[in-house]
């Protein structure tokens, strides 16, 4: 099942609005073939192993990350093309949230003669298909916000400088985390200021640059920023206010830019909930939040950053330095969003930590063991 989980890890960022799921198939006692979702979402993990098997799956085992569909869409019920390919027991490490299957895939099977186990590796499963899970859920997209800073915090100098706080390992390391998520997403003043590209820049992965995503506020963007410029080539979606839509459609047809309305705060703004909400409607299931600082405190203060990504670099800029988050409006230490830890490693000369929400981290299990 571990096999199957880190097949799944190479579609994540390529497969929405489905889950990545992976698929070991065993037969005899020994691996026949792995597969995981295919670009775009199709096919699924298992069907595109019985593809490749062509026929040789009768008698054999199937390791699936998540609980096989059991509904018609686009293209026919994995749980069908299982039962009549013959197999004999399916492993499932995590059930399918999902109203169409919702444990009627694991049904199906029993139902057939199938031994189907299920829970194998469930966290492993869960923790890689949280960004899914939350689309199904909530209705809205997993929040990842990624911060580059110095040890106290700054992503900038006095003067704006800020290429490069972390070294040449660690910006690898980001655009690899970009590969990795359905969209990238900045504010309009970043946009505006920085005039990024947020692509995937890495060898072998050119084709992988999540969809950008612009929160508008005040700054508009403009005609001539490398965003719109690119827009047909990656694409690009603005968030704006309803009442903005019109106008902004008008000023960026032709560009390929998407302009997605959604409800606004009472000053004017785009309301965080609705933006989020209007990408999972779309099928996004994972945003990586790059910047800048006034987007990384309405994310934490709304409670809607469900991972933190803090790469840090061995310097210190002081006081006069640009924080990594503006003002919280946080009055106590009891107030305060807390985060727990889940991991740290080194990344060339740099750290970079990943912490959860504390009051929804779970309790990482000891190896891959059966839930209870």
């Amino acid at each position: 099942m571990l096999a199957a989980v880190a097949l799944a890890r190479r579609a994540l960022g390529r497969v929405w609005p489905n889950p990545a799921v992976g698929c070991v198939v065993v037969r005899d006692g020994v691996v026949a073939v792995r597969a995981h979702t295919g670009e775009g979402g199709r096919p699924h993990a298992e069907a595109a192993a019985l593809e490749r098997l062509g026929g040789r799956a009768e008698g054999a085992t199937v390791y699936a990350t998540l609980e096989p569909c059991s509904h018609h869409g686009r293209t026919p019920p994995c749980v069908e093309a299982l039962i009549a390919a013959g197999v004999v027991r399916v492993v499932v490490a995590a059930g399918d949230p999902d109203p169409r299957v919702d444990g009627r895939g694991i049904a199906a099977l029993r139902g057939a003669g199938i031994d189907v186990e299920a829970g194998v590796c469930v966290d492993e499963a869960e923790d890689l298909l949280a960004g899914y899970f939350m689309r199904v859920r909530a209705g809205r997209p997993l929040v990842a916000l990624k911060l580059a800073s110095t040890l106290d915090s700054r992503i900038a100098a006095r003067s704006g400088e800020s290429r490069w706080i972390t070294g040449e390992a660690a910006r690898r390391h980001a655009h690899l985390l970009r590969a990795r998520h359905d969209a990238v997403l900045v504010g309009g003043r970043t946009a505006v200021l920085d005039d990024p590209a947020l692509t995937c820049r890495l060898p072998g992965l050119d084709g992988a640059s999540p969809v950008r995503v612009v929160m508008e506020g005040r700054d508009a963007l403009p005609r001539g920023s490398t965003l719109v410029v690119t827009a047909s080539r990656t694409p690009t979606w603005l968030v704006v206010p309803r009442a903005r839509a019109a106008e902004r459609r008008a000023v960026l047809r032709g560009t390929g830019v998407v302009v997605v309305p959604v409800d606004e705060r009472h000053d004017g703004q785009v309301d965080l909930p609705s933006a989020l909400r209007a990408l999972g409607s779309r099928g996004i299931t994972s945003v990586l939040a790059e910047g800048g600082a006034r987007l990384a405190a309405a994310l934490v203060g709304a409670g809607l950053v469900d991972r933190i990504v803090w790469y840090r670099a061995p310097s210190l800029l002081g006081g006069d330095g640009r924080e990594a988050l503006e003002a919280l409006g946080v009055g106590s230490l009891d107030a305060a969003p807390r985060f727990t830890k889940t991991s740290a490693r080194s990344v060339g000369r740099d750290v970079v930590e990943v912490y959860r929400p504390a009051e929804r981290a779970r309790q990482q299990a000891n190896g891959c063991s059966p839930a209870s």
